[in-house]
């Protein structure tokens, strides 16, 4: 039987975990929008800025984060990570606001970055296990609606505070430290998953608390943990690249200095319309890896304009508006459904910190080399990246579930 949650409270609880979603992606761009004011500052060379971006929410420390939020998750209960990790990330967040030597903003994101990391497999959990059955893909699409608006509200804000400089731009550090602190309060009045609760009164008695390690690596799960690796893994080494490196590129390109914040900030207002309209209105509905399919096509067309075109103004836009209506119904929002409903709750978060974390991982390993391959030639980096795209869609257009309308506990019976 079903024990998600219904009405109006389901879904202030969705969106309360999904916050997090809005700083992790706030987070990324807004140390985006920096970059080339530290890098002017601090004398940053190409490599110290891949290091920044290699360790940053967006990619190391965030993995590691979410491997160690996703297995306390687990163990202790959804409400007591996502309740308390927003204070770490506040103080984290206090090394950017008031960073004065480069290795300030390392520290800073390294602890953000674990922050955001171990929220994300906490409230994507919350937000399916309380989700309506016949709604858990429009509660998803909620979390990646606020995961689009946290660039769209960072980068406009920084459009209108870049002219003040760093001392401006430490604003969007402050904005995202202050909500984290009012979710931590928030969030005191949520109550813990039931399916969660449910799941831990459901064992022997006597039996040890804590993560089954040979279920969660048994053949079932380990094939379920390398699709969504693969799948999104390889498409995360494309938007790691789009949310971290797009305003840098774009000012190393010289086209008009507005463009840095505003084409950015368009793509993801276009996601969010994709999010609102498609994933949210037919994910719970029509064939899920029909809508993946769609998605990944136009994100490699979209990509491919990059490789073959110059890096000129229109050709940006057009390519933003391409990927920023594929995004909303693509890997990213799947990978957030998907990885919810391949796993059993006692294991779910854990599955979902492990496939995060080395997905971050990954992407932190090729952060480190994108900078230097941009500025040496940026067409040879555009077709790399629209091979991710090819493979990574792929692998998730053939092996794509079909859970649309089922419940947790259906899907569970159906894998044995």
């Amino acid at each position: 039987m079903s024990t998600a949650t219904s009405g109006q409270g389901s879904w202030r609880d969705t969106i309360l975990a999904g916050l997090a979603n809005y700083i992790d992606a706030g987070s990324i761009v807004a140390g985006s929008v920096a970059l080339a004011l530290w890098k002017d500052i601090y004398g940053l060379s190409d490599n110290f800025i891949g290091l920044i971006a290699a360790f940053s929410a967006n990619a190391i420390s965030a993995g590691i984060g979410a491997f160690i939020g996703g297995w306390l998750c687990d163990k202790f209960g959804r409400k007591k990570i996502y309740q308390y990790d927003m204070l770490f990330y506040a103080f984290g967040m206090l090394f950017l606001i008031f960073a004065s030597s480069a290795w300030m903003i390392i520290a800073g994101f390294l602890l953000v970055g674990l922050a955001v990391g171990a929220d994300i497999p906490a409230s994507w959990s919350l937000i399916a296990e309380q989700a309506p059955d016949t709604k858990r893909g429009a509660h998803s699409g909620v979390a990646q609606v606020l995961w689009y608006l946290g660039p769209v509200v960072v980068l406009l804000a920084a459009y209108f505070l870049k002219p003040f400089g760093i001392d401006g731009i430490r604003w969007l550090f402050i904005h995202l430290a202050v909500l984290a602190l009012a979710l931590t309060f928030l969030r005191s009045r949520m109550k813990e998953s039931q399916r969660w609760e449910d799941s831990q009164a459901a064992k022997a008695e006597g039996a040890p608390s804590g993560i089954d390690w040979r279920e969660l690596f048994s053949p079932r799960y380990v094939k379920s943990m390398l699709y969504l690796i693969c799948m999104y893994g390889l498409w995360n080494l494309w938007a790691g690249y789009n949310g971290f490196f797009t305003p840098f590129l774009i000012e190393q390109n010289n086209l008009p200095e507005w463009a840095a914040t505003v084409v950015p900030a368009s793509y993801f207002g276009i996601g969010i319309v994709s999010i609102l309209t498609i994933f949210m209105t037919l994910s719970d509905k029509v064939s899920q890896r029909t809508m993946f399919g769609i998605s990944a096509l136009m994100h490699v067309v979209g990509m491919a304009l990059l490789a073959v075109l110059p890096f000129t103004l229109p050709v940006v836009i057009v390519h933003i508006v391409i990927m920023g209506i594929a995004g909303g119904f693509g890997a990213q929002s799947f990978f957030q459904l998907w990885s919810a409903e391949l796993f059993p709750t006692a294991i779910r978060s854990t599955a979902q910190g492990v496939t995060f974390a080395v997905v971050r991982i990954g992407l932190g390993i090729w952060s480190l080399a994108v900078p230097a391959l941009a500025s040496a030639d940026f067409h040879s980096l555009a077709w790399i990246l629209t091979g991710f795209l090819v493979a990574s869609g792929l692998i998730g257009y053939i092996w794509a579930p079909s859970n649309q309308g089922k419940s947790l506990e259906q899907l569970e019976a159906e894998r044995g």
